[in-house]
């Protein structure tokens, strides 16, 4: 195929877990992008908290974003501690959310992606 310049398509499998796995992947981008700002922010000491569960909640969203792509018989009892992680997330964010914009846009994502995990968490 040397020099065949058409793009290969990719059947990917539409997973029942989709929307799900779109929202925790907000999440990992939104803890992220806080994160990243919350670092280049003045006055860091303050932010510390912040700064640790944005890595701690997109570290286990994207844990639970595969487990969930490849519906792993684990995915489902993760996603209760994923929730927990989220609304932790959240909850820190929202102490800063008056002055800074990423941790509204992150706690507001983070609250989001709770419920989502806790939804699934509930199904049987």
């Amino acid at each position: 195929m040397q020099g065949d310049s058409s793009t290969v398509m990719l059947d990917v499998r539409q997973n029942r877990f989709q929307s799900t796995i779109e929202i925790l992947n907000d999440c990992i981008q939104a803890c992220n992008s806080c994160l990243t700002d919350c670092l280049l922010e003045p006055d860091i000491s303050m932010l510390v908290d912040c700064i640790e569960l944005d890595r701690d909640c997109a570290d286990i969203c994207a844990l639970i974003s595969q487990y969930l792509s490849r519906d792993s018989r684990f995915a489902i009892e993760l996603a209760k501690q994923c929730a927990i992680v989220c609304e932790a997330c959240a909850k820190e964010c929202e102490k800063h959310a008056a002055d800074m914009e990423h941790c509204r846009e992150c706690a507001v994502i983070c609250r989001d992606c709770a419920q989502e995990c806790n939804r699934i968490a509930e199904t049987p």
